[in-house]
């Protein structure tokens, strides 16, 4: 079971992150037409799930949400807080705490 955590680990984040990027570019569309827009809570949601990355690029690409704050800021924090919860686990099994 533990060879494959990797490998689904990174499809996971595959799959989430081209969801994070497909939800804010329809998001983007939605606002130049005035059709329903997602909610920002939705959009954190997907970012704090593993989509952070993609969000924050797919953001500054295409301009969106680039003067709110609480994205700029809280994706970016976001970010380093799942780096932090990664290294922590890599060394803590490194270290050998995790059997």
């Amino acid at each position: 079971m533990r060879d494959n955590l990797l490998p689904c680990l990174v499809i996971y984040l595959a799959f989430l992150s081209l969801f994070a990027v497909l939800i804010t570019v329809r998001d983007k569309r939605a606002a130049k037409t005035g059709r329903w827009r997602t909610k920002e809570s939705t959009l954190f949601l997907i970012s704090a799930m593993g989509g952070s990355v993609a969000m924050l690029v797919t953001m500054k690409v295409i301009r969106h949400k680039t003067k709110h704050a609480k994205f700029m800021v809280g994706i970016p924090v976001m970010i380093v807080l799942q780096l932090a919860a990664a290294g922590l686990a890599i060394w803590w099994k490194w270290k050998g705490g995790g059997a």
